[in-house]
């Protein structure tokens, strides 16, 4: 993990902080990814990538659509 310091007091965006952000945003969609009740990790990373295959497979299939 890097820490990236603010250069001016304007916004500005930062270097690929928006693309985790935007991703966690894409998995709190998901109920099953809202509360962790998982007893192993390897559980919750499988869901995880679960969820963003789904995400994935919808994508695919409306580029298909067009």
């Amino acid at each position: 993990m890097e820490i990236i310091s603010r250069i001016g007091k304007t916004f500005e965006t930062l270097p690929k902080r928006w693309i985790i952000e935007q991703t966690l945003g894409w998995l709190n969609q998901f109920r099953r990814l809202g509360k962790d009740y998982a007893l192993y990790s390897e559980t919750s990373e499988g869901m995880i990538y679960g969820c963003l295959i789904h995400l994935m497979v919808r994508r695919l299939v409306a580029l298909e659509a067009v």
